[in-house]
């Protein structure tokens, strides 16, 4: 792991770094580091970055005192599109200027990077280990392109002791959310334009957790209410072991 930077403001020190050429942010509050501090992994968005979840991280660690991670997913923010990305951004616009269906596309792009993406968080939290940073439990964040990839990333990281997913169903991801046991709250907008309800639905139903959570609000796929991330947060925080 290697920092490049890194600032300051209103209690929370925000440090830039690489991980094998993936750039990510680590936030935590300021002065010496505490043992045990639960950490946060932040999944943004298709479309977006990570410095996109720059908000929510600062306030999960002034507020709650944990620290939180952010990645560029692939083709994403500072990182390259590959030829495959690049068509896919064509497909997306031809078939909107069509008005034709655009989730079956979207499915099949967003699990290829997840393939390429999960590996690359796995190595972060290995490097976050090494660099002796000392994290208590881990919890992970993440809607629509952030669930396609923290899914079967908790399915397969032990170290992920409780977890956020919502706006996707990709019936690709059913078997991964099998094998994912720890709790988890999943998000569901009843009128998601990009979401058909009846695979969030079916996704929701696979998790093999013990405990979870249906949260469902009105609106479309953009237009998660500002309560229900408030509400992740505490979810979060019930179950990394702070008190607020």
């Amino acid at each position: 792991m290697h920092f490049i930077s890194e600032i300051s403001s209103d209690g929370v020190s925000q440090r830039g770094f690489t991980v094998d050429g993936v750039p990510g942010v680590l936030w935590q509050p300021e002065g010496p580091p505490l043992g045990g501090r639960p950490l946060v992994l932040l999944g943004h968005g298709g479309g977006g970055d990570k410095l996109g979840m720059a908000e929510r991280a600062r306030r999960c660690a002034a507020r709650y005192g944990f620290a939180a991670v952010a990645l560029d997913a692939p083709g994403h923010g500072e990182r390259p599109r590959s030829a495959q990305d690049e068509r896919f951004v064509t497909e997306i616009g031809e078939l909107l200027a069509a008005r034709r269906p655009i989730s079956a596309w979207v499915a099949r792009h967003t699990a290829a990077l997840a393939d390429r993406a999960v590996p690359e968080w796995v190595a972060v939290l290995d490097a976050l280990g090494g660099a002796g940073e000392g994290f208590g439990p881990v919890g992970f964040w993440g809607l629509s392109l952030g669930s396609v990839v923290g899914i079967p990333l908790a399915a397969a990281e032990p170290r992920i002791a409780a977890a956020v997913f919502g706006l996707t169903g990709a019936a690709a991801q059913v078997e991964a959310a099998g094998r994912v046991g720890v709790p988890t709250e999943f998000v569901l907008q009843w009128d998601d334009e990009l979401v058909p309800r009846g695979t969030a639905l079916a996704l929701f139903d696979a998790f093999g957790s013990r405990e979870k959570t249906l949260h469902a609000n009105p609106g479309g796929h953009l237009e998660v209410p500002e309560f229900q991330v408030a509400a992740s947060e505490r979810f979060l925080v019930r179950h990394l072991g702070i008190t607020e």
